[in-house]
């Protein structure tokens, strides 16, 4: 009889897709307010077509989600959609099991372990019997490992960083331009990842393009426990960091004048985040996309860091992304 028990309904109850689009770092637009859209993130999905750029799409009431490319639904033999349990199995290639296995581990641990120690049941364990080796080092790791390597020949002067409002000196100070080599980062902006000793554990890759996914991360890195330009943050002296949501979110408020600022890569503050932020600052500066998402998102921050620091909310114009502001409008809303 196999003991790792998993309770499905509670899973899907408990977890929703705004939240695990967020740990993945999907954006999505509100249609109205019970519909998100946006790009598809699946792996599954390898259409480029304008007709394609568009077709994901979450019913928040149902907690459900579906993705209308003809060739998506065809790479996963005819399924249009699913619940959220479904969403990580295609995101993972797993099964539904250890989809719901990885969802306890990433937000029901504690929740859980207190409904079954009162219920008596036995606890939950982290990982199934069947994908073990998998699933273990994804939730025991405890940070990345530095990488052996470091790419050559990356163009801090591309076209495509001025058309985003990257200056060439800021692209510079971060390392941030395309790469024309070879490997799983060709043909993307390229974002150099380091951890806060200033150890590059990795790099993120922005098509450029229009192919998919948007940003590729490598296989086994983890974003929930590093902080886009911490080193540098550290480095500043500073005991006030600016917290913000992407990649270009960084670099503009940097660029603005506001050296002390980091990226989640996504919405979600991770335990692991927050003990970096607690660890290395005193206040915190929360500025997150002016939509609804980034609005839930800056309200769980800061739920997470007032109990260990002062936290400040700085609320971007609806509609608009940090990185879409200009330096005088930056300084405007954190001056």
């Amino acid at each position: 009889m196999d003991n790792d028990w998993v309770d499905f309904k509670s899973v899907k109850e408990a977890v929703s897709m705004e939240t695990v689009l967020g740990r993945y770092g999907v954006k999505v637009r509100k249609v109205n307010a019970t519909y998100l859209r946006g790009k598809c993130p699946l792996p599954t999905h390898r259409s480029t077509g304008s007709k394609e750029k568009d077709s994901f799409g979450v019913q928040m009431r149902k907690n459900a989600w579906a993705c209308h490319s003809e060739t998506c639904v065809a790479a996963r033999q005819g399924s249009k959609g699913g619940n959220v349990l479904d969403f990580v199995a295609v995101m993972e290639s797993c099964s539904v099991r250890d989809a719901a296995v990885k969802l306890q581990s990433w937000f029901m641990n504690g929740h859980n372990a207190d409904k079954r120690k009162e219920s008596g049941a036995a606890p939950i364990p982290l990982v199934s019997t069947k994908s073990q080796e998998t699933t273990s080092a994804d939730t025991t790791r405890q940070e990345n490992t530095p990488l052996p390597f470091a790419l050559k020949a990356v163009d801090c002067s591309h076209p495509y960083l001025k058309k985003r409002g990257i200056k060439m000196e800021t692209a510079e100070t971060f390392g941030v331009g395309f790469f024309p080599g070879n490997g799983s980062m060709s043909g993307r902006i390229v974002f150099p990842i380091a951890n806060g000793k200033g150890e590059l554990v990795a790099y993120a890759g922005r098509a450029i393009d229009g192919s998919e996914p948007e940003y590729k991360f490598p296989a086994g890195f983890r974003k929930s426990l590093e902080l886009f330009n911490l080193h540098r943050a550290i480095a500043t002296g500073s005991k006030c960091i600016h917290l913000v949501e992407g990649f270009f979110d960084t670099m503009k408020v940097h660029q603005a004048g506001f050296a002390c600022v980091v990226g989640l890569a996504g919405w979600c503050l991770s335990d692991a985040q927050l003990n970096l932020v607690s660890t290395h600052f005193e206040e915190a500066v929360i500025m997150l996309d002016g939509n609804d998402v980034g609005r839930r998102g800056s309200a769980a921050c800061a739920a997470k860091l007032a109990p260990v620091m002062r936290v400040k909310l700085v609320w971007v114009p609806w509609g608009k992304e940090p990185d879409q502001l200009s330096s005088d409008e930056i300084r405007a809303l954190l001056g």
